[in-house]
């Protein structure tokens, strides 16, 4: 019974449907044709790197204001080897870096020492 009722045809709902006209229409395309829309892209400044006899372990070039992973090591290495001479500011001009960000990575990255306790020392631990 139910099969029967969804085939069956119902002749007053197909003259409602008669007159129902739906006309639609699409807003008219426009072409992007890149003139006059492009705006200046921000080029970003870059540097070369100072890697000495490590360069080939590292990137070339990098933006100005960052550093790279082994100019990060170097010059934390410098530092700890010769306070005196690469102070914060002095690092900050050479590679293109904020004070405070020098300040700050000098403060909180210390690069690892190996420390080698004298033999006789070893049997008293």
């Amino acid at each position: 019974e139910i099969q029967a009722d969804i085939y069956r045809k119902d002749d007053r709902l197909i003259t409602l449907l008669k007159d129902v006209y739906v006309e639609s229409r699409d807003p008219p395309a426009r072409v992007k044709d890149g003139g006059g829309e492009h705006l200046p892209c921000k080029l970003e400044e870059k540097r070369l790197t100072k890697l000495g006899h490590l360069g080939d372990l590292d990137v070339k070039k990098v933006p100005k204001g960052k550093i790279s992973i082994v100019e990060a090591l170097m010059l934390l290495n410098n530092h700890k080897l010769q306070p005196q001479i690469w102070t914060a500011e002095k690092i900050a001009e050479e590679y293109s870096l904020e004070l405070k960000e020098v300040s700050s990575l000098l403060e909180f990255f210390i690069p690892f020492t190996v420390q080698e306790f004298p033999k006789e020392t070893k049997k008293a631990i």
